[in-house]
């Protein structure tokens, strides 16, 4: 045993959290890095998540699982689109719907509870959402106006095109501020690699039976056009809330990247180079979602000299906490 073998353990000492100097979210997260457990985590992920938006040579894509924009987390992500924090958005289906409904009926969810009669809300053409209300005639008025939209770039009744285009699409014709229209503004693909399963896609498939429509969605050229992305760029980072396809489908990217060869060809290191993760997923069960950054470096979805942390957290508290952090730390705000 090295003689001072106990010094390497004992380094840094808790400093603990001192109420009296917290002026702003910045500083709440900034004084939790000296605590421990999941503030700990947290207030290192705004240090993360500051090299991954500062570095110019990075590509910073967020992917987002989970019902966070009827949580009220849509307003956020469209923060970050208009301030580019991001450059790439991988989503749930689900998520881009909850935002067009919320865009077309001047915010479609409401306050609810998950302590109701389902049966009562069935009946009542109310679904919920743990404890988020969403009356069915709100899907009823965002797929009309899908129709008309779709009227509109599809006169032929004849589509074939890759889901991220069509999304561009979609985003071009609406005037109000949403995560699709600002995507379109500032030029952010929009990836849904579970196309087909969302509400919107649904709508689609009803058009097919109901108003004549043939779509042709080629999923494939979606990946290819990410790989393109990720290849004109020296350094990735990936600000991940969940977990799920849209995870999964981001990272991986690089593995498929070096299968095809085409990583060091263009002087790229495989793997992100930066991650910052929120989510309540485990890793025991064996279960993607709950698969550890450390353990995708195996598989060549991380860069082995990486700097990532996770939260285990609910994303409604460490999201909007930590980008209001980063905010005002980048003087956004």
């Amino acid at each position: 045993m090295r003689p001072n073998i106990k010094d390497d353990y004992l380094i840094k000492k808790v400093i603990p959290f001192d109420v009296n100097k917290i002026r702003n979210i910045e500083d709440l997260l900034e004084n939790l890095k000296y605590c421990g457990f999941q503030g700990r985590n947290l207030g290192n992920a705004l240090d993360i998540l500051e090299k991954m938006v500062s570095d110019k040579e990075c590509l910073k894509i967020l992917a987002l699982s989970g019902a966070m924009v009827p949580a009220g987390m849509g307003g956020l992500i469209c923060s970050l689109i208009e301030h580019n924090i991001i450059d790439v958005l991988i989503t749930t289906g689900a998520n881009i719907t909850h935002d067009l409904i919320d865009t077309i009926v001047n915010i479609g969810h409401y306050i609810g509870s998950p302590n109701v009669d389902d049966n009562e809300l069935y009946n009542l053409e109310i679904n919920r959402i743990y404890d988020t209300f969403l009356p069915e005639d709100n899907y009823k008025i965002t797929r009309n106006k899908l129709l008309e939209i779709i009227n509109q770039i599809c006169k032929d009744k004849k589509l074939e095109i890759s889901p991220s285009e069509f999304l561009k699409l979609i985003g071009n014709k609406i005037d109000k501020k949403c995560i699709l229209s600002l995507a379109t503004k500032h030029n952010i693909p929009v990836f849904i690699p579970a196309f087909s399963d969302s509400e919107l896609a649904l709508d689609l498939v009803k058009f097919t039976i109901k108003e004549g429509y043939e779509f042709n969605f080629n999923i494939f050229e979606d990946v290819k056009k990410f790989a393109e992305i990720i290849k004109s760029h020296k350094k990735a980072g990936l600000f991940i809330v969940g977990g799920g396809v849209p995870r999964n489908w981001a990272q991986q990217i690089f593995p498929y990247l070096e299968h095809l060869e085409q990583l060091r060809d263009h002087g790229i290191e495989s793997g992100y180079k930066y991650s910052v993760r929120i989510h309540t997923a485990t890793e025991y069960d064996g279960g993607l979602s709950g698969c550890t950054t450390s353990e995708s470096k195996s598989w060549g979805k991380y860069a082995l000299d990486s700097q990532y942390v996770s939260v285990w957290c609910d994303a409604t508290i460490a999201l909007p906490i930590l980008v209001t952090g980063l905010f005002q730390r980048l003087n956004i705000i």
